[in-house]
């Protein structure tokens, strides 16, 4: 088989090595982040140009499967693979981690994108962790009374137009103690997280609930329909071998 992996997860990275007895896996990453953990197989970086872009690569190439394994919020993304693997006859599945669960001590304040993260965390001055990457964090801006800690992988830049703005570069996975240390440190009163699921940044859910820290979760967007959703690294893999078994 020739399978291409959409990746940037932990997860992919998981998967593309374990599909590897099955036979070609070239892993796609978008580029985003300036240094990307290695991946144990060939690696493709760089967007496709869109639906077609990606329908037209599959077709050329040869593709015999496609694997959405990209971030939960990475939509579009996810929309164009969809809309390709169809156009282009493409068997296709989305490796989509469970979602976290809210669970007693938990403090969260759900809301459906970053603007009701903005607006939920209210107009009196608060100390906030904006665990969210560098992509979206413009959006605070409209909340300047906050002083933020902004944690990501690459630099903020341009920097968040606020007052009051410390920076810390870091990659996951953290521990609850490490958490709970730079949450008391910085006087953390707020957390704002993407609902990613997966374990490698969860220490920061758990490490609210232990403080009794606000949690602004921003739910994820829906996957797009059309597409063989599976959950873990070893159900995609369970997948594409019963379909090599039947010789899709």
């Amino acid at each position: 088989m020739r399978i291409l992996i959409l990746g940037g997860t932990t997860e992919a990275r998981q998967l593309a090595v374990r599909l590897l007895p099955f036979g070609a896996v070239t892993l796609s990453l978008a580029g985003r982040t300036q240094a990307p953990a290695a991946q144990g197989v060939p690696v493709r970086v760089g967007g496709f140009g869109g639906a077609e872009g990606l329908a037209r690569h599959l077709r050329d190439e040869r593709i015999d499967l496609l694997v959405d394994a990209t971030h939960p919020f990475a939509a579009r993304i996810s929309a164009n693979a969809a809309e390709a693997a169809a156009g282009a006859g493409v068997a296709a599945i989305a490796l989509s981690r469970p979602a976290w669960q809210q669970v007693e001590r938990d403090r969260w304040t759900v809301v459906d994108d970053l603007a009701g993260a903005v607006a939920a965390l209210g107009s009196a001055p608060r100390r906030v962790l904006l665990a969210i990457g560098r992509q979206e964090v413009a959006a605070f801006a409209a909340a300047p009374h906050h002083a933020y800690l902004i944690r990501s992988i690459d630099p903020v830049d341009p920097p968040l137009a606020v007052p009051r703005a410390e920076y810390l570069l870091a990659r996951g996975p953290f521990t609850v103690a490490a958490e709970i240390d730079l949450m008391r440190r910085h006087r953390i009163d707020a957390v704002v997280a993407k609902n990613a699921g997966g374990e490698a940044t969860y220490a920061k859910i758990a490490a609210a609930r232990e403080l009794g820290i606000e949690v602004v979760m921003v739910q994820r967007p829906p996957m797009p329909p059309g597409i063989v959703e599976v959950a873990t690294v070893d159900e995609a893999v369970a997948h594409v071998a019963a379909s090599a078994k039947r010789g899709e």
